[in-house]
């Protein structure tokens, strides 16, 4: 890459004087909140990818008004957030969080744990880690309903895509409810104490979407309450969570510091989805994963797309 362009790191405290300079630019430290009061009021880069597949931090006005093309890393955390989400149900399930309470206190204690065959799950977010959700829940024989945007049925990978506004009756029967969105205006604050209340009693909630999306107090009461019967959180509305946060000591939460994504080989895995379109935008061809800057994501139309050029290379 480095034969084809200048490559510069550019600190935050530069990136005002640099960026108008820049045809394009890759967004490492997505969690930055420095680019908004950065980006220039003319010029500037006519390509911006993100090492992240959520786009809510870049949906600031300027960007999102701009002619610059936004794509995002989606193929990279997929499979890790799947087995994430896999991995808590399973330790909720089996109560591992008690076990390691009572190996620590050296206590022997027998008790009985649930089994996840043959529950029911409803996975939130239509987009590929919705999807694979979906595929890993089901080969754990957690029969799974996905909700997106618009109703889709034949869908060739999940079947019957349910509608947003089907949400509200499958929550009433699920035993797992798992949180894949983007953060949207929809799904702003979208799991408050009326949500919670429409699940199934001792229902239990996973949310690797974003922290917005639930309204804290409320999933803390729902524990308190019984209402939920546990719940995973990997993301929050302030991160780190602060140490004097009550959810540190909520009953049967289980708390990971937005971790679900980063396995092993991410960062090489980022850097080969960059370099692929850097390669494509040099030479003119369609980028991947181009975010629908109306939506906040990048539509699920694109992927039959993205797989048919994959069978070709």
């Amino acid at each position: 890459m480095a034969a084809h362009a200048e490559l510069v790191c550019i600190p935050e405290d530069r990136l005002a004087a640099e960026l108008p300079h820049a045809d394009a630019l890759l967004v490492w430290e997505f969690g930055t909140e420095a680019l908004p009061g950065a980006w220039p009021e003319h010029g500037g880069p006519r390509w911006v990818h993100t090492a992240s597949a959520g786009v809510d931090r870049l949906m600031f006005p300027a960007l999102r008004d701009s002619d610059a093309i936004l794509t995002n890393s989606r193929g990279v955390f997929e499979q890790p957030i799947a087995e994430y989400v896999a991995g808590q149900i399973i330790a909720l399930a089996k109560d591992f969080a008690g076990t390691y309470d009572r190996q620590r206190d050296h206590v022997w204690r027998h008790r009985v744990t649930q089994r996840v065959w043959g529950t029911r799950a409803v996975a939130l977010g239509g987009g590929p880690i919705g999807r694979a959700v979906v595929r890993t829940l089901r080969a754990l024989g957690i029969e799974t309903d996905l909700v997106g945007r618009t109703r889709r049925e034949g869908d060739p990978e999940v079947g019957t895509v349910h509608a947003f506004d089907e949400l509200d009756g499958l929550l009433a029967r699920a035993d797992w409810v798992v949180c894949a969105a983007p953060l949207t205006e929809q799904t702003q604050d979208l799991f408050d104490a009326a949500t919670f209340a429409r699940m199934k009693r001792g229902a239990r909630f996973v949310n690797v979407g974003r922290g917005p999306m639930v309204v804290e107090k409320d999933l803390l009461a729902a524990l308190e309450e019984g209402q939920l019967g546990g719940a995973a959180l990997d993301v929050f509305r302030e991160e780190p969570l602060p140490a004097d946060n009550p959810l540190w000591d909520a009953p049967n939460l289980l708390v990971s510091p937005h971790m679900s994504a980063d396995t092993d080989t991410w960062l090489d895995d980022l850097a080969e989805v960059f370099a692929d379109n850097f390669t494509r935008w040099r030479a003119g061809r369609p980028l991947r994963n181009v975010v629908d800057k109306e939506l906040g994501y990048v539509p699920v139309a694109d992927a039959p797309q993205a797989a048919a050029e994959e069978g070709s290379r």
